[in-house]
């Protein structure tokens, strides 16, 4: 085909091209719709009269969802002989919360030295300010850096640190 049509391989790597870019214009079409059907995005029209995508309430709640979903802690190569310790104190009305949050550190590799005290030797400040944040719960939680725990050999031990 080539041979006869030189130009026919061009043209249609062209048609192919505008069809994938026809393609791609359809999903991200059809993913914004979806959006705004379910009360994630809306339009609003900025200064310059310009119809622009928002984010709505219900779409930042989620947008946050995702960002916990993804959280780790970076360890660092060397110890620096301090604990993380987090404090929490929940009100019973907020049990829910509390569980999810002791499943998160436990998740994170928080170990627990009593109910509501959880103990980290890698710097997580980071990571606990947007727990709070996702939940809500700023005021109820603290974060402590220790120089040292009483009789703190089970822990080195847990974390594998000497």
């Amino acid at each position: 085909m080539a041979m006869v049509a030189p130009g026919v391989l061009v043209a249609l790597n062209k048609v192919q091209k505008q069809k994938r870019q026809y393609q791609q214009r359809y999903h991200v079409n059809r993913a914004i719709k979806e959006m705004i059907t379910v009360g994630l995005v809306e339009y609003h029209k900025n200064n310059q009269g310009i119809n622009c995508l928002c984010l709505t309430e219900k779409g930042k709640a989620k947008l946050k969802d995702y960002a916990i979903e993804n959280l780790k802690i970076k360890k660092p190569w060397r110890w620096d002989k301090k604990y993380r310790v987090i404090i929490f104190d929940i009100k019973e009305f907020k049990r829910k919360i509390r569980d999810q949050l002791r499943r998160w550190l436990e998740h994170l590799g928080f170990v627990r030295l009593q109910n509501s005290v959880w103990v980290y030797p890698y710097e997580c400040r980071e990571v606990i300010v947007l727990l709070k944040s996702h939940f809500q719960i700023g005021k109820e939680v603290l974060y402590m850096t220790v120089d040292s725990i009483e009789n703190d050999k089970w822990l080195k031990k847990e974390f594998n640190l000497d």
